[in-house]
């Protein structure tokens, strides 16, 4: 079963290191509260070809559960994604991926204040490390760099996509257990449905941007892979290890952001990004390996399936 976790985190992360890419190729392409919504409407319409008969079959126990189930495409999905899209229009890449690895650590902190969930000093050890690994891509090798970072607008909104996120993974604790299909398609409509008004405020203010076709190209993308594909990932992921522990795989996200950019749009690879991948893959192995003994996934342990 942990294999398997470590396999779907790894794979979640690498689909979210691909959205930050196409965050940045979107810009001039599509405006941010369109391509969150328009990611969420074909996310919902794909999910529903395959899930209605599901559906019919959970509605009992979605029905018992809807507010909690909209909760989650509301926190998780909409508001950790409209405020990431407009981050990167104030603030540099190098803030928002350091930023971002706060996630982990604050659903270390949550989970220590509300549920007593306990950590070790290998976990800290390997929290730091990944940190470290973040920080080095986030600074292309020149950690001085950190030092002459300025806040703007777009790190607070950054601060408020990481508390969301972090609230997000720790509420998976309280999912009902249903088909993966549900489990995707209830959060997903919750999702879509509360991007509209976001994508009415832009289109009042006349920033509204319809996608050419690059921006369809993204938008494509980002429904497929890290609203579909990650999400559920994720969510086997946290089901099978803890919050805390899928928490700290959220770390890679930078990591594979800079590979792919490298990959897909000609940036170079540097050593630092070896070492950055070791850092952060090192941190991960070492959080596990001295993780307490007592440690239980952090949400019941019923598959997703």
């Amino acid at each position: 079963m942990q294999a398997t976790a470590y396999i779907c985190l790894v794979i979640a992360t690498l689909c979210w290191g691909g959205n930050s890419v196409a965050g940045k190729l979107a810009l001039g392409h599509i405006s941010p509260m369109m391509l969150t919504f328009l990611r969420w409407f074909l996310a919902v319409a794909m999910i529903a070809v395959i899930s209605v008969p599901q559906l019919r079959k959970d509605w009992p126990v979605v029905r018992k559960n809807l507010p909690l189930l909209l909760f989650y495409g509301v926190i998780g999905y909409t508001l950790f994604n409209a405020m990431l899209y407009s981050a990167v229009q104030y603030t540099t890449a190098i803030n928002v991926a350091i930023e971002q690895a706060g996630i982990p650590m604050l659903i270390f902190l949550l989970n220590f204040m509300f549920f007593r969930t306990g950590i070790s000093l290998a976990q800290c050890l390997g929290f730091g490390m990944t940190l470290i690994g973040v920080a080095l891509t986030a600074a292309h090798g020149d950690l001085a760099t950190l030092l002459q970072l300025s806040l703007n607008r777009g790190d607070g909104l950054m601060l408020i996509a990481i508390a969301a996120y972090s609230v997000y993974t720790i509420f998976l604790r309280w999912k009902p257990p249903l088909d993966w299909r549900t489990l995707m398609a209830v959060p997903a409509l919750g999702a879509m449905l509360t991007s509209l008004p976001l994508l009415l405020w832009e289109a009042g203010r006349g920033a509204a941007q319809w996608p050419d076709q690059a921006g369809w190209v993204i938008t494509l993308y980002t429904a497929i892979f890290p609203s579909l594909v990650a999400q559920i990932l994720y969510i086997k992921g946290v089901v099978a290890i803890g919050a805390n522990r899928a928490g700290l795989f959220i770390n890679l996200v930078p990591v594979f952001g800079t590979l792919l950019s490298v990959a897909l749009i000609g940036e170079r690879l540097q050593s630092f990004h070896v070492i950055a991948l070791v850092l952060t893959l090192g941190g991960i192995a070492i959080a596990e390996k001295g993780r307490p003994k007592a440690s239980s996934p952090t949400v019941p342990a019923s598959p997703v399936d």
